[in-house]
């Protein structure tokens, strides 16, 4: 009897030995799989020059999409590639012949890049004049840089949601794709912008999972990575980006939950991919489980409406749709201080960080409301201070090593 009890545990052990191996061999293969998926988004998010050779040299045209909110959808119905250009870091010369000192440095660089050469090869560039900083932007690129590649105008209407508006709207869209048939010798056919549509509404939501995913794994998913994913989609194809998207969402399906010993936060802001703070950011151990960042979450959450027959106002449903924005017009100014909040208490998030760029007064100017709703919630905001071409952290670490142990306090 006792020779069968020690065969019998003998049997478990191995059973369990085994599992356990075939769980950590499961493991080590979804780690090399997620490491060698987040090289190549870091790639392509820092190497967007030889993205657009690459697409160049296969004769494909290149259209430059500025922030924000042109519908890009329409180039790459023309079978054009849309190539987002979001400024980044590097010297600031020429722009300013074009600008006083104290313009927005985003602006200020997207310019630079058309001027130094950065962007040659494009065949156009969609630039949109939603608030005081992009109006003066689209007239002295015009003059600056539209005879080399020239501007295709987006002059959106605020007044959005009503009919007139959503009319107005889809003519200003058909206008664009009137404008880019023109100078670059494409067909764009109501079929061709329903194709784009339907691929679109994928990648968004493709990245709207990856984001949850990213939160629910903080330790495989630096908040570096996190941004490289979500960048690298502007230097691509959306359908190839679609593909890379679905691997990587399926590898961290595969893997467990993670737990997290440091901060979690909610980022608000217009881009925070310095690589430097991204850098401070895996040092200090924080997650973003959710942002209101102009250059990730912000175009993301809204699809477009396939059931709508005409593309054009299809396009202008969906930027009526659009809220929660500071470009946008909006007479109820609680609602986008309740959606940062609703963010972070969704999420559990232990805080905001909101990044200031340098004389960005559209986003100044709803700082207040949203101190305020965080105040009284009783949840930290930290305002810091942010530039594309920042070089020293030092005061954003200070802040961080402060938001640190005021969460710290909380939580005790």
């Amino acid at each position: 009897m006792s020779v069968i009890i020690l065969i019998k545990t003998n049997i478990f052990y191995l059973i369990k030995n085994l599992i356990e191996q075939y769980k950590l061999e499961k493991r080590r293969i979804l780690m090399k799989q997620l490491s060698e998926l987040l090289e190549q988004f870091r790639y392509i998010a820092n190497n967007p020059r030889k993205q657009l050779d690459k697409y160049l040299a296969q004769g494909k045209k290149a259209v430059g999409i500025f922030p924000y909110y042109a519908p890009e959808e329409i180039a790459h119905a023309g079978g054009l590639v849309p190539f987002g250009v979001w400024g980044g870091q590097g010297p600031i010369e020429r722009a300013k012949e074009y600008f006083p000192t104290f313009y927005y440095s985003l602006a200020l660089r997207c310019l630079e890049m058309a001027l130094d050469g950065t962007l040659d090869g494009l065949s156009a560039s969609m630039i949109t004049t939603l608030d005081d900083t992009l109006r003066p932007f689209s007239q002295n690129y015009k003059v600056s840089a539209g005879r080399k590649i020239p501007m295709v105008f987006l002059n959106h209407g605020q007044h959005r949601k009503e009919d007139f508006g959503k009319k107005y709207n889809a003519k200003i869209f058909d206008n664009a794709r009137k404008e880019l048939e023109r100078i670059c010798d494409v067909k764009i056919t109501d079929e061709a912008l329903k194709e784009s549509f339907k691929i679109y509404n994928e990648n968004r939501e493709l990245k709207r999972k990856f984001i949850k995913l990213a939160a629910s794994h903080p330790r495989s998913i630096k908040a570096s990575d996190r941004c490289y994913v979500l960048k690298s989609g502007y230097f691509m194809l959306k359908e190839e980006n679609n593909e890379l998207l679905k691997e990587i969402n399926a590898v961290l399906e595969s893997m467990p939950s993670e737990d997290w010993d440091g901060v979690k936060v909610v980022t608000s802001g217009i881009i925070t991919d310095n690589e430097g703070l991204l850098e401070v950011f895996d040092n200090y151990k924080v997650c973003i489980v959710a942002d209101d960042v102009a250059h990730e979450s912000r175009a993301l959450k809204v699809d477009i409406d396939l059931s709508i027959s005409d593309p054009m106002l299809a396009l202008a449903d969906q930027f009526a749709r659009m809220d929660e924005d500071p470009i946008l017009y909006d007479p109820d100014i609680t609602k986008r201080p309740e959606y940062v909040l609703n963010l972070a208490k969704e999420n559990k998030a232990d805080g905001c960080l909101l990044f200031m760029m340098n004389f960005n007064d559209t986003e100044e100017m709803e700082y207040p409301s949203l101190k305020q709703a965080f105040d009284k919630a009783r949840i930290p905001l930290i305002k810091m201070g942010y530039d594309q071409q920042m070089v020293d952290f030092g005061q954003v670490k200070t802040q961080l090593e402060t938001f640190r142990e005021i969460v710290e306090l909380n939580r005790a």
